[in-house]
């Protein structure tokens, strides 16, 4: 994990949010956004691209409500709420367009913002992201925790401990998971027709052992215009973003 170049909180929504600069890029080139899955943090989402992302651009990583640094509020945890959040962070910051990584609960902010907020998106990658409820598997709609495609017990407890090592309230852990879970299963905002609108160049990512059917990231492919997809092999939803072998050359070439 790379050291950030800076780190604060921003005053968006009622929130203090926190976030990461990481990186330098020459002046003018567009920023890359990274939006961390639900019950995570940057570091445990991204520490294994970061570095290589950061290595040539300005990379900023929030931490979305309740998550990590951020404080939770008596707010619902909502994607449109959390997608607002982002926005309001990069007017903070004058960033009026940024490319975005988003991973899980971020991909579905990312997808967001992309539908609600077009023009502040340059190109958008979006990993383990789905655009309706019944694009993921049963066992992950219903969960059932002897199946291979959910976080293990070690999973769980490192969520836990790394939130415990940064959270303003860290006993908050399992009430959070809760509400966390609660706005992840919640109905989610889009059509087809959305997904058909998208006008940034996209790049879906997805594991063949992951939370979403293969067959549903088929489907958003064929629906956003000019969508790349990427299936990759022996890749559960927690190993993703560490399937770094695969990963840089895709994101790399995607971004560039």
């Amino acid at each position: 994990m790379t050291v950030p170049n800076s780190s604060a909180h921003a005053k968006v929504n009622g929130l203090e949010m926190y976030y990461e600069i990481h990186g330098d890029a020459p002046d003018g080139s567009r920023p890359l956004v990274l939006l961390h899955g639900g019950a995570q943090t940057v570091a445990l989402a991204f520490s294994a691209v970061l570095p290589a992302l950061a290595a040539d651009r300005h990379v900023v990583a929030p931490e979305l409500q309740g998550h990590g640094h951020t404080a939770d509020t008596d707010r619902e945890l909502t994607v449109p709420d959390l997608a607002s959040d982002v926005v309001a962070l990069l007017d903070e910051l004058d960033i009026q367009q940024a490319d975005f990584l988003g991973f899980s609960l971020g991909g579905l902010t990312a997808l967001e913002i992309a539908v609600r907020h077009p023009e502040r998106v340059g190109r958008l990658a979006l990993a383990a992201t789905m655009y309706t409820q019944d694009g993921v598997h049963e066992e992950v709609r219903v969960p059932d925790y002897s199946s291979p495609r959910l976080p293990s017990q070690a999973d769980f407890q490192e969520m836990a401990d790394t939130y415990a090592a940064v959270a303003p309230d860290p006993e908050h852990f399992q009430d959070f998971l809760a509400k966390v879970s609660a706005g992840a299963h919640a109905p989610l905002p889009w059509t087809a027709d959305d997904l058909r609108g998208l006008r940034a160049p996209t790049l879906l990512l997805v594991g063949d052992s992951d939370f979403v059917r293969v067959e549903h990231a088929a489907e958003m492919q064929r629906l956003i215009p000019e969508a790349r997809l990427a299936v990759l092999p022996a890749t559960t939803h927690m190993s993703l973003m560490r399937r770094t072998s695969l990963l840089l050359p895709l994101l790399g070439e995607f971004f560039a």
